[in-house]
C-alpha cells in the first residue's frame, strides 16, 4: 500500500474526503518526525512505538573493490509494534 491507497483508505474509514484524509495523514507523519527530531518517543497504544536509536561506527566492505571502508555513526529511526497489532497480523 502506498501514500495515495493509504489516503483512500483513510477516508473511506473516516468518512473523509480525499483532500481531508491526505492532509490529516501528511500533519501526523509530520508531528511524528518532530517528535523524533527532538529525542521524544512516539507511542501509539495499541499500535506500537517510534524511537530513535544510535547505529554505532562500523567496518564495512565495498563489493565492487573488496576495500574495507570506514562506516559513520548515525541516528536512525525504529518502530516496535504494539502487542494489538502483532495479535491482528498473526
Amino acid at each position: 500500500m502506498n501514500k495515495t491507497e493509504l489516503t483512500a483508505a483513510i477516508a473511506a474509514k473516516a468518512g473523509l474526503t480525499k483532500v481531508d484524509a491526505k492532509k490529516a495523514l501528511e500533519a501526523t507523519i509530520e508531528a511524528i518526525t518532530e517528535a523524533l527530531k527532538g529525542g521524544d518517543k512516539v507511542a501509539l497504544v495499541g499500535f506500537g512505538t517510534f524511537a530513535t536509536g544510535e547505529r554505532g561506527a562500523r567496518t564495512g566492505i565495498n563489493p565492487q573493490t573488496k576495500q574495507a571502508i570506514k562506516i559513520a555513526a548515525k541516528k536512525v529511526a525504529k518502530f516496535k509494534a504494539g502487542a494489538e497489532l502483532d495479535a491482528a497480523i498473526q
